[in-house]
């Protein structure tokens, strides 16, 4: 089968190309993807090029396929894995798939490393350990969006379960943040700020009593605040303060007063910037935990940590980049059971789009670029639909329909993308 995918050469170096995949084996699957959401970590990927941990040193010789938040349906299942997959389901991918025979060895991943599968292409071979690692995942939701989005989601999931906290007297570390704790999330509403915030207010056991999300940027906290509303938080038990911290005279003054004086329990950082990082750290209670979420591009990005707390108030720092197989387990059920990623996605495109948006992503202001590879179209933000609209009948009704969804992305708009737009590349 033919298939239409976007390849990585080297450094800045992604081509949109056609090419024969290979027949499959008996313990393969054949699967078509619908959807895949630009993530920061191809755009190091793409960077880097080979030098980059999961792509393979021979990728000049050997592309890869880029993209591994992406989600679509099975078309063919080899006969190892037909008691357990058939043709019709919908699927997701855990990428990580901690594999020691990959093409990279134990960091090898789909989007990184392999030459038939990855999210920015129409039809991939899913190979053998993706299903040995138990890293395909039955997807029984609406559309194909959350799906592609149960990935970064998984990533936050991880985030608050790597969280620790200790008890005086003891050296076992207590896994969590800490329940009807004090948070905060700094630097919070870019796209995977979003994520936390949403999973944060919608999960139904271990929450804590008081959110704080700061950024610098008015506008998309208003819009985060628009989403995630206080409201919605309070009905849940959380006081949420969105806080802009650009404006503040003394920020970890401040944040520390919001907290009540006693600084924060749970911390997480969600921009690899120094003065953040320092901040976080400046706002840490007794035994607080700080997470570096953010992974920075500079191999020496290094920030100060204050030490004698360290000693006497029992700080410590986490650093996490990403979920494992239970933790998209936990994203696919707790999508399942109302939490909507929609907030996330700010641009809807084509595979055309891919690779220009790919290398340019830090430059591309809003949230998650959600890719249909079936279509071809500008990367275009949702917010610019209405003014298409006034001359293309076709986004005006789409317009029309993220209107009825409060202005995001939804399963209706998704199937009448697909459905309608003139490009589309039906199976």
């Amino acid at each position: 089968m033919k298939t239409r995918a976007v390849r990585l050469y080297g450094k800045k170096d992604l081509r949109l190309e056609e090419f024969e995949l290979p027949a499959i084996k008996n313990d393969e699957i054949l699967a078509k993807v619908v959807s895949d959401s630009l993530c920061m970590s191809s755009y190091k990927a793409s960077s880097q090029g080979a030098e980059h941990k999961r792509i393979p040193d021979n990728v000049a010789d050997n592309p890869i396929i880029i993209g591994h938040e992406f989600a679509g349906e099975l078309l063919e299942v080899g006969s190892k894995w037909s008691h357990k997959f058939k043709a019709g389901d919908k699927f997701s991918i855990q990428p990580a798939l901690y594999y020691e025979n990959g093409p990279v060895g134990v960091l090898s991943a789909p989007g990184y490393s392999y030459p038939h599968i990855g999210g920015d292409a129409t039809y991939v071979v899913i190979p053998n350990e993706v299903m040995e690692q138990d890293c395909l995942l039955a997807y029984h939701g609406e559309g194909y969006y959350p799906a592609s989005l149960a990935e970064p989601l998984s990533c936050v999931i991880g985030a608050m379960h790597a969280n620790y906290h200790t008890r005086p007297g003891s050296y076992e570390h207590k896994m969590e943040i800490v329940d009807g704790g004090k948070m905060a999330i700094l630097a919070g509403v870019g796209p995977m700020g979003l994520a936390a915030i949403n999973f944060v207010l919608r999960r139904e056991e271990v929450k804590p009593s008081l959110l704080v999300v700061t950024d610098i940027d008015q506008s998309r906290l208003n819009r985060a605040a628009s989403i995630y509303t206080v409201e919605f938080a309070d009905s849940h038990g959380i006081d949420l303060r969105y806080i802009n911290t650009g404006k503040m005279e003394n920020p970890v003054e401040e944040l520390k007063a919001i907290s009540g004086g006693t600084g924060f329990d749970d911390v997480f950082v969600f921009a690899p910037v120094k003065p953040v990082v320092e901040q976080g750290d400046a706002i840490l209670g007794f035994d607080g935990c700080l997470n570096f979420f953010a992974g920075p591009d500079n191999p020496n990005f290094s920030a100060m940590l204050n030490f004698y707390n360290v000693h006497y108030a029992y700080t410590h720092i986490v650093g996490t980049s990403g979920g494992n197989n239970n933790d998209m387990v936990e994203a696919l059920d707790i999508m399942s059971k109302g939490l909507d990623p929609a907030g996330l996605v700010t641009h809807i495109g084509g595979l055309n789009a891919v690779a220009d948006a790919t290398n340019n992503l830090p430059h591309i202001p809003g949230g998650k670029k959600l890719i249909y590879t079936h279509i071809e179209m500008p990367l275009t933000p949702i917010s610019d639909f209405a003014k298409l609209g006034e001359t293309d009948g076709f986004f005006k009704e789409l317009a029309e329909i993220c209107d009825r969804h409060n202005g995001l992305w939804s399963v209706e708009a998704e199937a009448y993308l697909l459905s309608n737009h003139p490009t589309t590349r039906n199976a």
